[in-house]
């Protein structure tokens, strides 16, 4: 099977293509992340780096069986700016179809954000299937709800594995710290803290959510800034920053897949990435041969 990865980060189509046991002849990656594609060729060192997008061309590649794509989502998202098609970056879904139709790949797969439906219905149009939404908390312990398209036949929803919070603790020494691991505000105190599992501990992954069975996703408005924040003790605004495992395991990336660059390069990629029991969950079908 020949497969090709837009916009591929650090190829966690890779990982569920090899989770489901699918045989993958060449893979072929456009990104141009350089630390991203570190990640990738460290795990993956056959895949074949094709760099710039909009310099990909379906005539130099072989037969493509598979089209991946995860095309950037900032301007689409309802966390950001919502510039939409006038987003330099979002405009790149555009790249995802002008290859759909020279590649003509017996199945595709594009995933993208939460978004106005004017939006959604233009890419629906576009790519001539109807989108499934399916929220990552089923699989993983966060909240992170993403539209899927695809023209492979997708079973419903993933099974719900009931994971939480709690069990994607990078370990229990990591459960108590010193002041300087923690972010404090002005309730925090200086003294060691434990970590809250009694249905106030907290993190995010990116997504403009509220907690829901201790899962993963976005802190009040009053919390500090960074993207990668855990609530040690919500009622004190006590947090801590997540530990680039525990942000692997939101992923279902195995643990340090990531490892080889800075945590905030690592936390990055992973936010921007997809969650692979998801991912599993709709290829399943090109595992089984789907028509």
């Amino acid at each position: 099977m020949n497969v090709l990865s837009l916009f591929d980060g650090m190829s966690c189509g890779q990982i569920a293509l090899d989770r489901l046991g699918i045989k993958v002849e060449n893979y072929y990656a456009s990104e141009i992340d350089k630390y991203a594609i570190k990640i990738a060729q460290k795990n993956y060192p056959n895949t074949i780096q094709l760099g710039d997008v909009k310099n990909v061309k379906g005539e130099d590649l072989p037969n493509i069986d598979l089209l991946l794509a995860g095309s950037p989502c900032q301007g689409f998202s309802f966390a950001g700016k919502q510039l939409a098609f006038d987003d330099p970056r979002s405009v790149l879904f555009f790249e995802f179809i002008r290859l759909l139709e020279e590649c003509k790949p017996k199945y595709f797969l594009l995933e993208n954000v939460r978004m106005k439906k004017e939006y959604l219905d233009v890419i629906t149009d576009l790519v001539g299937v109807a989108p499934i939404l399916i929220n990552s908390a089923l699989v993983s312990a966060q909240n992170r709800q993403r539209y899927y398209w695809t023209n492979l036949p997708v079973a419903g929803q993933p099974e719900d594995k009931g994971i939480v919070l709690g069990d994607i603790i990078y370990d229990d020494t990591y459960k108590v710290f010193t002041d300087e691991r923690i972010t404090k505000t002005k309730k925090a105190t200086k003294n060691y803290v434990q970590w809250d599992l009694s249905g106030k501990g907290y993190g995010s992954q990116g997504d403009r959510a509220y907690f829901k069975e201790k899962k993963v996703g976005t802190l009040p408005k009053s919390s500090p800034a960074n993207k990668s924040n855990i609530v040690l003790d919500y009622e004190n605004d006590i947090y801590r920053r997540m530990h680039p495992i525990e942000a692997e395991r939101c992923q279902q990336v195995p643990d340090n897949y990531t490892s080889g660059v800075s945590d905030n390069k690592r936390l990055e990629m992973l936010g921007n990435g997809w969650t692979v029991d998801v991912i599993c969950h709709i290829l399943k079908g090109v595992r089984d041969g789907s028509n």
